[in-house]
């Protein structure tokens, strides 16, 4: 995904790259950017997310990402 990603940044991109996004885990949905990060994105999981789904620090979780 990430070279599809940066194939459209320039389109989506607000500024030095980050992608605004709408994200959700498990049944709780909040507003995020995609960060690039190493030839990839970071998706920063804010405590909006976290808490509600009961997710810490080194949990795997599957994430629904839309731009």
């Amino acid at each position: 995904m990430a070279d599809r990603l940066r194939a459209e940044v320039a389109r989506l991109s607000y500024g030095w790259g980050c992608i605004p996004a709408e994200v959700t885990l498990g049944a709780t949905t909040a507003t995020t950017s995609l960060v690039p990060r190493d030839g990839g994105y970071l998706v920063p999981l804010k405590v909006a997310l976290r808490r509600p789904e009961d997710v810490g620090l080194g949990d795997e979780v599957q994430l629904t990402v839309r731009l």
